[in-house]
């Protein structure tokens, strides 16, 4: 039986729990500290993240690094990406150097701009570093932890990897497919986060599921133009790591960058926000870290640009609508489709 730790006590940490759990994998939970390990075995459940979801007694919890991922045949983080990096620098001191790591984490370094795989790679053994693997797709963990249908994507450069972590995570109700392109697949899931507060805004302003739709497609026409820069496969934004994680995200009111969206549309202000949220809204910072590569790479993105103005500059919902919805109309995919034959 494949022994899988999960570093992150989080909603979707202890969800991929469940899931590996559900698999037939031998799981075992890393908490943070013995107090939140005992609280965590005592009560049977996460209170915090996912109250009501049972913890089977299949699922081992322990505050012991070197016991989970010195053991581990596979190890999944799933932490806020803020804290990857310190979390990659820990786990580095207990991993086996035959374990494979895959990141479930969904964001941008805001200081740098790197993806997470790119983190684990900086900071993991030499000998793991070509197995890392990426998880990523429309997961909402309210509905997988109920066991309703979902599909999600892994994404690896080793295919070897990529299609053992498949084979031990695959189950009736969560279909797992894999994917080459980790750098599509995980810009997608990083700034789809930034198109769900906008699509908050629409709702909460009541502009209509035109409006939705607009922002949703013309926001991952900027993505994909991003992508391609950094070096991405086109048709990955199409995909579940694109185009499905950005409708799940965009269209659920389980959303927690969607809900950021609908409370700055009804006048809050993001500070007072963020502090009545449980979870992170990735999104937030998600949108520095992202306007930086665009810079970077010279990537215009108005949607972008006009949601960093609304998140940290204070500019009125209401103006930001106005700037989007008067910029010059033009060809739908510049530099992307063909040119119109003159």
């Amino acid at each position: 039986m494949a022994k899988i730790g999960i570093l992150g006590t989080t909603s979707w940490g202890t969800t991929l729990a469940l899931v590996a759990h559900r698999a037939g994998a031998e799981v075992t939970l890393w908490a943070r500290n013995t107090l939140e390990a005992n609280t965590l075995i005592k009560e049977g459940e996460n209170r915090r993240f996912l109250p009501g979801v049972v913890l089977p007694s299949g699922i081992s919890i322990t505050a012991s690094a070197d016991l989970v991922f010195g053991n581990a045949d596979i190890v999944i983080v799933a932490v806020p990406s803020k804290t990857m990096r310190v979390n990659s620098k820990m786990l580095s001191k207990s991993v086996s150097e035959a374990a494979i790591v895959v990141s479930a984490v969904k964001g941008l370094e805001i200081t740098t701009g790197k993806r997470m795989s790119e983190i684990l790679s900086e900071e993991l053994p030499e000998d793991c570093r070509s197995r890392i693997c990426v998880l990523s797709g429309p997961n909402l963990a309210s509905e997988i932890v109920r066991n309703k249908p979902a599909s999600t994507v892994v994404g690896s450069k080793d295919k070897k990897s990529a299609v053992y972590v498949q084979s031990l995570l695959n189950s009736h109700n969560f279909k797992i497919y894999t994917n080459n392109d980790i750098v599509g697949m995980e810009l997608g899931g990083a700034l789809k986060n930034i198109l769900a507060i906008g699509a908050g805004v629409c709702d909460g302003l009541s502009l209509g599921d035109n409006a939705k739709a607009t922002l949703i497609t013309r926001g991952l026409t900027e993505i994909a133009r991003l992508g391609i820069a950094a070096g991405a496969y086109p048709l990955t934004f199409a995909g579940l790591t694109g185009f499905g994680d950005t409708v799940a995200t965009c269209a659920s009111k389980l959303s927690r960058n969607h809900q950021v969206g609908v409370e700055l549309a009804q006048g809050r202000n993001l500070e007072s926000i963020l502090k009545t949220m449980k979870h992170v809204a990735e999104g937030v910072d998600t949108t520095k870290a992202a306007l930086h590569l665009a810079n970077n790479l010279d990537i215009e993105m108005p949607i972008l640009e006009t949601t960093y103005q609304v998140l940290f500059n204070g500019m009125d919902v209401l103006e930001a609508v106005a700037g989007l919805d008067s910029r010059d109309p033009v060809q739908e995919w510049p530099n992307i489709q063909p040119p119109f034959e003159e």
